[in-house]
């Protein structure tokens, strides 16, 4: 399960460009709480703080508790907003988590006993197509990663998300098709694979 982390906040009095840019200028960076049947919350954070937190890797699928005004709100991080040039956090939208809520997460996928799969053992290349599975989770039980087991895949064969046992209180958000998240692919289709496609991106290019 994803690790709960913390966050200090204070209150927002003012919104607008100028009050978010005097903010920035602090060494803050402006944010708001929505959901929960409740009103919005704009709050700021420390941009040390908030870095220390983007930089564990797992910020996004991770409970996020904001504590403010001697309070904590259960959030879940949404959306987070970054200067095009010196890619510093310029703002954050936070999710207030009612008791028993569910939410939608994108979780990395980790393969395992890739010793015992014989595809690989002969050189076979794992070509994953989804690094990461869309999952509706329990709010409290959102998984850190879904481990998938490659255990006697060979060349040729394909992973697909009705072979994956997902942890109690997750499910798969896209439920209209039984979707590939990897296949296990001789070096020379892989190779093949990849000169058509950038073949097709160089006749586009002409073409336009």
């Amino acid at each position: 399960m994803s690790d709960q982390l913390t966050l200090a906040a204070e209150a927002r009095d003012r919104a607008g460009k100028g009050a978010s840019r005097a903010l920035r200028r602090d060494g803050r960076v402006p944010a708001v709480i929505y959901g929960g049947k409740e009103e919005p919350q704009t709050i700021h954070v420390e941009e040390r703080a908030l870095s220390k937190l983007l930089h564990t890797g797992h910020f996004a699928n991770s409970i996020v508790m904001i504590e403010i005004d001697g309070k904590s709100v259960r959030t879940l991080p949404k959306d987070v907003a970054f200067h095009p040039v010196s890619d510093r956090p310029t703002h954050v939208d936070f999710l207030r988590l009612s008791k028993n809520a569910k939410v939608e997460v994108a979780v990395p996928v980790v393969f395992t006993n890739e010793d015992a799969s014989p595809g690989l053992k002969k050189g076979g290349v794992l070509n994953v197509v989804r690094h990461e599975l869309e999952l509706v989770c329990d709010a409290d039980k959102i998984p850190s990663e879904i481990e998938i087991d490659v255990t006697g895949k060979d060349v040729g064969d394909a992973i697909h998300i009705s072979e994956v046992t997902l942890p109690k209180g997750s499910e798969s958000a896209i439920t209209d098709r039984d979707f590939t998240i990897a296949t296990l692919v001789a070096p020379s289709a892989l190779k093949k694979a990849e000169g058509a496609a950038a073949g097709e991106a160089e006749e586009g290019e002409a073409e336009a």
